[in-house]
């Protein structure tokens, strides 16, 4: 599966606020750009439909930033992904031969679809807080210097 440097980005820019805004502290654009290695322009760009999906708010002034909406136990990541880019959870679309039972259409249901499918369950059943937790486990105590 290819995916867009938009939804890679923009998963990496929720993570690092969700790690990094405890207690309802904003997280400037500037530190996540830093952090992550992240063109702070393009950020710009990614975090907008963040916030329009619900996902984080931003607040204004010297100590603006942006920090999560809601836990991110309740965060699915579905939501995350469908904000980033709406057909990423769509399948695959693969070209139909018009012909009823040929192997090309067997094979599209047997095998696309169904990891079309798992992908779909195991976004609708994970939050961004459980990919938070595994990132965690596995930076293994050196999360703070980690970059995701």
């Amino acid at each position: 599966m290819i995916v867009s440097t938009r939804v890679e980005y923009g998963m990496m820019a929720l993570l690092d606020i969700a790690n990094n805004s405890e207690n309802h502290v904003s997280v400037s654009t500037t530190e996540i750009a830093e952090r992550q290695n992240i063109s702070q322009k393009y950020l710009e760009q990614i975090l907008p439909l963040l916030r329009q999906a619900g996902l984080i708010r931003a607040q204004k002034g010297l100590r603006g930033g942006y920090s999560l909406s809601r836990s991110a136990n309740v965060i699915k990541l579905s939501e995350v992904l469908n904000a980033l880019d709406g057909s990423i959870l769509a399948g695959m679309e693969v070209a139909e031969d018009g012909q009823g039972g040929s192997l090309r259409g067997v094979v599209n249901e047997c095998l696309w679809e169904s990891i079309n499918e798992r992908i779909r369950e195991y976004a609708k059943n994970r939050t961004l807080g459980d990919l938070l937790e595994e990132c965690r486990r596995k930076a293994a105590g050196s999360w703070a210097d980690y970059i995701i």
